[in-house]
């Protein structure tokens, strides 16, 4: 009896996981269908930085996206990535490093990279929270697969509506956190390929560093 008792109870667990899953990855693709859908996307945001508990410092940015090319502007540095290639103007020093970046650097850079993430690598499931900031939510809560994977949780907080990312928590395997918060959005922009491409006729003085 006991024996058919602990059956029953891991079939109940087993199957509930499989539900939770299930439900999680129709918000995962929901959302980034939303996003692939949105056609020229900006969207401002303010990130907070803290490691082992210790608050690390604040930021604010705008990014522009178009699928998965972007510009990325932040107070210190700018970021362009054509898909390709990728160009780092960092105002304090005046110059521009040129590399091609990995997935994994793309993710630390680019916050709407983590949209995909479900799809290789990452364990996935709803959490518990209904409400951010007054607004109705999913939770969506993802685990890395391999435990020696830089990026070990990460949350995304999506609105019911409109299946907007409004927040993404991000921690690393070394306790480093992330929380970045969407704070304007705006779709359907027109952009031009050549915005995510360094221009060096804007910046005719910069040194360029190529890392390739």
């Amino acid at each position: 009896m006991k024996y058919s008792l602990s059956i029953l109870i891991a079939f109940f667990t087993l199957s509930l996981f499989a539900q939770q899953q299930k439900e999680a990855r129709v918000v995962l693709d929901r959302t980034a269908a939303a996003f692939e859908k949105a056609g020229g996307v900006t969207a401002d945001f303010h990130i907070k930085v803290s490691s082992k508990g210790r608050r690390q410092g604040d930021s604010q940015g705008v990014i522009q996206l178009k699928g998965e090319k972007f510009v990325l502007t932040t107070p210190d540095v700018t970021t362009w990535f054509d898909g390709q290639t990728q160009w780092s103007y960092l105002s304090a020093s005046d110059e521009v490093n040129v590399s091609t970046p990995t997935p994994a650097e793309l993710q630390s850079i680019n916050p709407y990279a983590l949209l995909y993430l479900y799809k290789k690598g990452f364990s996935y499931k709803l959490g518990s929270t209904k409400l951010w900031r007054g607004k109705p939510v999913y939770e969506v809560i993802l685990d890395a697969a391999n435990k020696n994977q830089e990026l070990s949780h990460v949350v995304l907080f999506v609105a019911k509506d409109s299946y907007q990312p409004l927040s993404i928590h991000v921690e690393t395997r070394d306790k480093m956190r992330s929380e970045i918060t969407i704070t304007g959005y705006q779709t359907g922009l027109k952009y031009a390929d050549t915005l995510f491409v360094f221009n060096r006729k804007q910046y005719p003085n910069v040194e360029i560093i190529d890392l390739r």
